[in-house]
């Protein structure tokens, strides 16, 4: 405890321990908070429920081993975390995937930031008293899961994205349930809207709650739709484009309040912009077409080649037995994932497993903006400002 000066005389703080078991916290996140009365003198995110040690157990994984535990870093985003690696990789080996392959990869990618979207809104919501939208937004959830273990096998930890490509030739008729999502979202998200942003209570519990200004988020490191909602429209698809992402027309929405409520507001638009994307990328997606690069030794060949072709059948033993080894160097490759500037920084030895890999990871980066949004407020708002930063622990502790 510490003593500090209030209106009426010197008063004694107390320390509470929010979290790891409260609601909000999800169980992986213990915040020390520092109080006088209610109001929050300090806050002080502890971290490590949920340690993975994903960065260094890819130095003793090979290259294409890897990319499974980048799937279990942000369990919300899967297939962001894949393309990221991937496209790391890909720059350390040289090689550009077929236009079919880069193009699958952005619809995937883009239908996983609007489910991730979808799961932020449902917690945060509920969070905050708001049942009903929580129930919405996971039935809309459930269509985008499906479309991924159509193609993938897997609902969530799909591991889909290879190097050199994509796992397998997504399945006949696999467009249809994604034109079916582009049909019913607009409407679903109007519904979103219609149960919240001129809600009252929703007003009360984020309006002018968690204020984050332009300069402290830029100070901070702070990216994605936090960075947006403090007014800098700073996107890696756009300043950075990667995939392919400068041949599609979309919007980076922002706000200059930099409160919750304008947070809520971002990520809302953004979900309408990754409509637009999947759109254009289903007329861009080739009817026919390779879906891996052309590299023997590093990308495995086709396995009907295996069963006529020697070549092809040692390579194949060859890549999974021992792996690839890259040229010695190092490379670092940024994308946009839901929660902000995900990047992959690798090293290599020349060895078929990386030398050193490190991760930025946005939730990490992001979480240390909580104490400035949260300093001088009550404690209930402390719920909001968590929910607002769309934290994933597994990022915060890999």
């Amino acid at each position: 405890m510490t003593t500090v000066e209030t209106v009426v005389g010197p008063a004694q703080t107390l320390v509470l321990n929010m979290g790891p078991q409260h609601p909000s916290t999800h169980g992986v996140l213990r915040v020390v908070l520092e109080l006088d009365g209610e109001q929050i003198v300090r806050a002080e995110p502890e971290i490590g429920y949920l340690h993975t040690g994903i960065e260094k157990n890819a130095e003793a994984l090979t290259y294409s081993q890897t990319i499974t535990i980048t799937d279990r870093m942000d369990y919300l985003a899967p297939l962001s975390n894949n393309l990221g690696y991937c496209l790391a990789v890909e720059k350390l080996l040289g090689l550009e995937p077929p236009p079919r392959a880069k193009y699958i990869r952005v619809l995937l990618t883009e239908l996983t930031r609007l489910q991730s979207h979808l799961v932020w809104l449902g917690t945060h919501a509920i969070d905050l008293g708001a049942m009903t939208v929580f129930l919405y937004c996971f039935r809309e959830r459930e269509e985008i899961l499906k479309i991924f273990e159509m193609v993938s096998g897997q609902r969530m930890m799909t591991s889909y994205f290879r190097i050199g490509g994509i796992a397998l030739e997504p399945p006949p008729g696999w467009l249809d349930p994604v034109a079916r999502v582009l049909r019913i979202m607009p409407s679903r998200i109007d519904e979103y809207e219609s149960l919240l942003t001129r809600n009252s209570i929703w007003l009360g519990r984020t309006q002018g709650i968690g204020l984050l200004d332009a300069k402290d988020a830029i100070a901070m490191g702070v990216t994605g739709p936090m960075l947006r909602a403090s007014g800098v429209a700073y996107d890696v698809r756009k300043f950075f484009p990667y995939s392919g992402y400068d041949e599609f027309e979309f919007d980076v929405p922002t706000r200059t309040e930099g409160d919750c409520y304008a947070r809520y507001l971002v990520r809302l638009a953004e979900m309408r912009e990754s409509l637009k994307i999947i759109k254009q990328a289903m007329g861009k997606v080739p009817a026919e077409g390779a879906i891996k690069v052309d590299a023997p030794g590093i990308v495995p060949p086709q396995r009907e080649k295996m069963k006529t072709e020697m070549e092809s059948l040692i390579y194949h033993f060859k890549i999974f037995t021992e792996g690839f080894s890259p040229p010695v160097g190092d490379v670092y490759q940024a994308i946009e994932s839901p929660r902000g500037e995900l990047g992959f920084f690798i090293a290599s030895d020349g060895s078929p497993k990386p030398y050193r890999m490190k991760v930025r990871a946005p939730s990490f980066v992001n979480l240390q903006s909580l104490e400035k949004m949260v300093k001088g407020r009550l404690l209930s708002d402390v719920v909001a400002c968590i929910g607002t930063t769309d934290i994933v622990l597994g990022e915060v502790d890999r």
